[in-house]
């Protein structure tokens, strides 16, 4: 298992703010790879993440295990299969570097649609089943990359308007079936060693409790503030991951 304090400075907050995430607190979650990146490269800190990842799955989805819907799965489930296998595709090409720096441009991307994002005017009772495809389709490549599927997953999903439980329900669910997806490309990357998989053992604990406290605070508060201000740091974070990316790049 990895002792190295900096690494823990930034896997405990990390882990946390994945917990509140699966706990229903749907997108601050992302902040969690690229703190843990600054410590070490982005594709063994995704690595290391995804055992605690399925751990808390596990709970999210027996939380939410009546409010889901079949449909939405059904649409997404097929497109993102096709995304992730595209991702592993990428992080087996490229440098180190380069996987830092669109590490670094995906959570850019997704930090400013956030707090870009504004109530939708838009409902459709169901949305397009093309649409569908190809949102689950890119929610699967930025997951494989840069655990961050959720914008393609909300742009498809939340003009349905459906009810908080189940719209949390199905992406707790869909995230779960997404990271199960991952573990054979993450170990065709050789990063799913003992050393990996020790360190995600002694995260374990942290993770389930925080996936919990996630489940009882996101139905008594909003924390849009609280969202708003981890987005700003998000840009943060990726602005140093895009840097050291370019300068990696450069350097060759």
């Amino acid at each position: 298992m990895s002792q190295d304090a900096t690494f823990y400075a930034a896997a405990i907050p990390a882990v946390t703010l994945l917990g509140l995430s699966k706990g229903g607190f749907a997108g601050i979650g992302m902040l969690a790879l690229p703190l843990m990146a600054l410590a070490i490269s982005p594709v063994k800190a995704a690595a290391i993440m995804i055992p605690i990842l399925l751990v808390q799955d596990a709970l999210g989805v027996w939380m939410y295990r009546k409010t889901w819907d079949t449909r939405n799965l059904l649409i997404l489930l097929p497109g993102a299969a096709l995304g992730v296998f595209a991702g592993y595709i990428l992080a087996a090409r490229v440098s180190t570097a380069a996987v830092s720096l669109a590490l670094g441009v995906i959570s850019v991307l997704f930090a400013l649609h956030r707090l870009r994002a504004r109530k939708t005017t838009a409902h459709f009772d169901r949305s397009p089943l093309a649409t569908g495809l190809v949102c689950g389709t890119l929610s699967g490549f930025t997951s494989m990359i840069a655990h961050a599927g959720t914008p393609p997953f909300q742009f498809y999903v939340l003009p349905q308007r459906l009810q908080r439980d189940i719209f949390v329900g199905t992406s707790v669910i869909f995230f779960a079936a997404v990271n199960w997806m991952k573990l054979v490309p993450y170990h065709a990357l050789g990063e799913m060693t003992r050393e990996n998989l020790l360190t995600s053992l002694g995260l374990f604990p942290l993770a389930l409790v925080s996936t919990w406290l996630g489940v009882l605070l996101v139905r008594r508060f909003s924390a849009e503030r609280l969202t708003n201000v981890l987005y700003i740091l998000l840009l943060l974070v990726s602005a140093k991951l895009m840097y050291d990316g370019a300068i990696g790049l450069l350097a060759r």
